[in-house]
């Protein structure tokens, strides 16, 4: 789905999970930059709004300076504020109060969301990243930190870069890293970036000189039925389900 004021798709794989989420296109009018924050100033107007229709602007905003590597940030305790992990390429938090966000320009967002609504992962997985295994990192720290199992993992790729516009296709390694890491159910976009230069920037068609892209993930607020507690050993209906 697409929204009508803002260029925000949604995936329908995630629709039916605990969660609320879109991607953020391309911005017809937005000057473009060579310089990534250059181009993060000019579309974070624009970013504040996609949030606002989401209902999401009224969380703390949560990113990370991404460096094409495959460390894990974990938000684990209520947000005070607004913050950037250093050197992070994924995200993974229990928290309700908080909006995770990742920014692409041909590189894959991978979102990770627990069936359970226990906890969510936002990962940003390129060429490098996808080779050191980000997406991996980010699954494993979701069972560590949060008890969260594999088979209740649902795994969706954004738009990202493809063949014959990339020399390698790095969005087979991330289905088959989240297949071989367990989780049975992964969706993948299929939607080559480079493609379609009306809907998406890509780094590459556009020589460096292109916007970004903006993965945005958190929990619902109110989850429902299918809310449980993780014990540390066993999953729990709360205290009123019982």
């Amino acid at each position: 789905m697409r929204s009508s004021v803002l260029p925000i798709e949604t995936f329908t794989a995630l629709e039916r999970a605990g969660c609320v989420h879109g991607f953020v296109g391309r911005v017809a009018g937005i000057e473009l930059s060579h310089a990534k924050a250059v181009v993060l100033d000019i579309l974070n107007k624009i970013h504040r709004q996609a949030r606002e229709i989401l209902g999401l602007d009224n969380r703390k905003f949560i990113t990370a300076r991404q460096v094409h590597g495959n460390k894990i940030a974990v938000v684990d305790s209520p947000a005070e504020s607004d913050h950037s992990f250093e050197d992070c390429d994924g995200l993974i938090t229990n928290q309700r109060d908080v909006c995770l966000g990742v920014y692409v320009a041909d590189c894959c967002a991978v979102y990770l969301v627990d069936r359970n609504a226990r906890a969510i992962g936002l990962v940003h997985s390129g060429k490098k990243g996808t080779a050191l295994g980000v997406v991996r990192n980010a699954v494993t720290s979701m069972r560590e930190e949060f008890g969260i199992t594999s088979d209740d993992i649902i795994a969706q790729l954004s738009p990202c870069i493809r063949p014959p516009h990339y020399e390698i296709d790095f969005a087979a390694e991330i289905v088959r890293q989240c297949r071989d890491a367990g989780i049975k159910e992964v969706h993948d976009s299929g939607v080559c970036t480079a493609c379609d230069l009306q809907r998406y920037y890509s780094y590459r068609a556009e020589k460096g000189r292109t916007g970004r892209m903006l993965a945005l993930l958190g929990l619902k607020e109110d989850i429902g039925f299918v809310r449980k507690v993780w014990d540390g050993t066993e999953l729990v209906p709360p205290s009123s389900e019982i």
